[in-house]
């Protein structure tokens, strides 16, 4: 398991002064480029390959929300290459050593020139330790949608959503499904089907069910074809 250490910080925080979810998934995707960059497979490494890892689904469960200033630790591991697939856990403890959230993600290997999948090379096999999956309750990667959803307004890709591949980050899609969520939603999971990438320029037109336990957004084209699907499970 690759680890490291941080503290929650002002930024971070929520209105409650506890991390938010999304500190907590930028916190994971830290630590998988941290791990990457360490063993010599950073994102230069796989552009100069002329690759990319893209992310098809992430599960991320929250036991508890750490506070300001709390100590927290950062794990993270591959278990799996399956030709063009990876799999990798992520774990968040606090300094008492209880797992505040733990989380499943699924990416594809792709070839950056024409945005196929691509075998994964085998000098980033020989790179990578595969570890035993965590021990938790594995959701379906494929997110189900509510017959009824209602269509919200359209707004346009901007700049600040961008990350390094040209394209609209994985959390920021969670970003922007989260703003739907009703005042006081605490969430207990988060999952994201990734569908295909949001350019600079591109609307997204949200569409927004909100049940008992649960809300579901899609984040879709004009032509109503889902960019990603985010689904957000209720603290009971």
């Amino acid at each position: 398991m690759y680890k490291w250490k941080s503290r929650v910080r002002f930024s971070e925080i929520g209105e409650d002064k506890r991390l938010t979810l999304d500190g907590i998934l930028n916190y994971f995707q830290d630590s998988s480029t941290f791990h990457s960059e360490d063993i010599g497979n950073g994102i230069d490494v796989v552009e100069a390959l002329q690759r990319v890892w893209v992310l098809s689904s992430w599960q991320i469960v929250v036991n508890e929300y750490p506070k300001i200033g709390e100590k927290i630790k950062l794990g993270t591991w591959p278990y799996d290459f399956n030709r063009f697939f990876g799999g990798r856990n992520f774990i968040m403890y606090g300094e008492d050593g209880k797992v505040l959230a733990y989380a499943n993600s699924l990416w594809t290997y792709l070839n950056s020139e024409n945005g196929r999948p691509a075998r994964v090379d085998d000098q980033i096999l020989e790179l990578y330790k595969l570890e035993p999956k965590y021990d938790m309750e594995y959701a379906d990667r494929k997110i189900a949608l509510p017959e009824e959803m209602t269509a919200q307004n359209a707004f346009p890709v901007e700049v600040y959503h961008l990350d390094t591949n040209h394209h609209v980050n994985n959390g920021q899609y969670v970003k922007m499904a989260g703003a739907y969520l009703p005042h006081g939603f605490e969430i207990a999971q988060m999952r994201a089907e990734y569908k295909k990438s949001a350019l600079l320029g591109d609307m997204i037109y949200p569409k927004v069910a909100v049940e008992t336990d649960k809300v579901v957004v899609s984040l879709d084209d004009e032509a109503g074809n889902a960019f990603t699907v985010v689904e957000f499970t209720k603290r009971a």
